[in-house]
């Protein structure tokens, strides 16, 4: 069993405050929401289309995954690569994830070229980036325990002197834990648990 040192990410703890940005009478409102998966990126999308309805485009960006591994960039009817990927930039730029980036624009009736728009897209997502409190957080590994009432103590022990979480207890025939470690910790914790005499220790799938 091996897990990567990296353990950390960076994502954003709230919504951040909206921002506006101008550029020759158009308007580009910017926003930042933290996020799970892919539908509560279509929830905030959803809601700030209602919000600016009389909106030309709602143009976007997404990262997911603790391990940064799923992205996307919407242009929104934008000229290609204008609008989506110089707010997939930013979040780049921030190392951040969990995260959806939207930037709406009013249209102000002069056309800004593909570099003012990038140039836009780009510094409106900055901002709300900035206006965003951003947290470190530690990936984590769940793991089952499974012991009689007489390990307790033993295991209570190890708990305390390991700092380990206990997500759930599940107390009936057996005692059966779940417990989250912090991923560089993993192997070390595995192998204290699974040399400790009638103890057993398995890893919870997806974690």
């Amino acid at each position: 069993m091996d897990f990567s040192e990296k353990d950390t990410y960076r994502t954003i703890s709230k919504p951040s405050k909206e921002i506006i940005y101008k550029d020759r009478g158009s308007k580009f409102y910017g926003y930042a929401f933290p996020v799970k998966d892919e539908e509560a990126v279509k929830t905030y999308l959803e809601t700030l289309k209602k919000q600016h309805h009389n909106a030309r485009h709602w143009c976007y960006a997404w990262q997911l995954g603790a391990d940064y591994s799923s992205y996307r960039a919407n242009d929104d009817g934008e000229p290609s690569n204008s609008a989506g990927m110089p707010i997939y930039g930013q979040i780049q730029s921030f190392e951040v994830t969990n995260i959806v980036v939207v930037v709406v624009r009013y249209f102000g009736g002069t056309k800004l070229g593909v570099g003012g728009l990038i140039q836009a897209y780009k510094t409106a997502a900055q901002h709300a980036l900035e206006a965003s409190k951003i947290v470190t957080r530690t990936i984590d590994v769940s793991f089952f325990l499974t012991f009689e009432y007489a390990e307790m103590n033993t295991v209570m022990r190890l708990i305390k002197e390991e700092n380990i979480k206990i997500v759930k207890q599940d107390m009936e025939l057996k005692c059966v834990f779940k417990i989250a470690v912090r991923k560089k910790e993993a192997n070390r914790v595995f192998e204290l648990f699974n040399n400790t005499y009638k103890v057993e220790i398995k890893q919870l799938e997806n974690s």
